[in-house]
């Protein structure tokens, strides 16, 4: 089922937010992703920003490759750091080791949102937890109909994602077994699933790939070297 939700006429019900930020850059010459920066912060803050701005509370990041300097960024941030010692397993281990956080907390659902993915926001974060007030107990942003991020899970359906996890699958293989529970919400116009996997995508924070100068879209303070 696909929505065209409009967040601005709905009160968000109150929600996690988890960014997913572990991993290790391995074709980004190893520097952590959570550790890029866009526009004057890292995409870590970033991440959590958005989903503050959205009404997630409380707010999560699991952390894995350059945890202790992506600490040192988040120490004063209103959130909750989650170290998973198993990030290199994969997406999988993260989400796991997301939910086991929140498990103690009184949050019913949860948001979770790649810090890869800088082009989605709080408009879509927004989108997707209006569609759980309308009733829905798993969402996700969709663009041009395309299942992406972010996805929100209501907390009955922690325990199954959890144990479905595994790999860089993250939620993927529990969604697609509960396609028929699953809304879309489409968010093209308001955000792009582009992800930073590879020097060619660093145009998307203004840093220089391997071929040109920034892209106009950022101008981050302290750009990385990339090989």
């Amino acid at each position: 089922m696909t929505t065209d939700t409009n967040a601005a006429d709905a009160e968000l019900p109150a929600a996690a937010g988890l960014v997913l930020a572990a991993g290790g850059g391995r074709r980004l010459g190893g520097h952590p992703k959570a550790l890029l920066e866009h526009r004057g912060r890292t995409l870590a803050e970033r991440a959590l920003a958005e989903l503050a701005e959205a009404g997630c509370d409380p707010l999560h990041v699991v952390l894995g490759a350059g945890a202790r300097e992506v600490h040192a960024r988040l120490d004063c941030a209103p959130c909750t750091l989650v170290d998973n010692p198993r990030w290199a397993d994969g997406m999988g281990s993260s989400l796991r080791a997301g939910l086991a956080s929140l498990a103690g907390t009184s949050a019913t659902a949860v948001v979770v949102l790649l810090v890869d993915q800088p082009r989605v926001g709080a408009p879509a974060v927004a989108r997707v937890l209006a569609a759980h007030r309308a009733g829905a107990s798993l969402v996700a942003a969709a663009y041009g109909g395309e299942r992406g991020h972010p996805v929100l899970l209501a907390r009955r359906h922690w325990a199954g994602a959890a144990r479905a996890a595994t790999g860089d699958r993250g939620a993927r293989a529990y969604l697609r077994a509960h396609a028929d529970e699953l809304t879309l919400v489409e968010c093209a116009d308001v955000a792009a699933p582009d992800d930073i996997d590879t020097p060619a995508d660093l145009g998307l924070l203004g840093l220089p790939g391997p071929t040109g100068p920034p892209s106009p879209a950022g101008n981050p303070s302290r750009p990385i070297d990339v090989p």
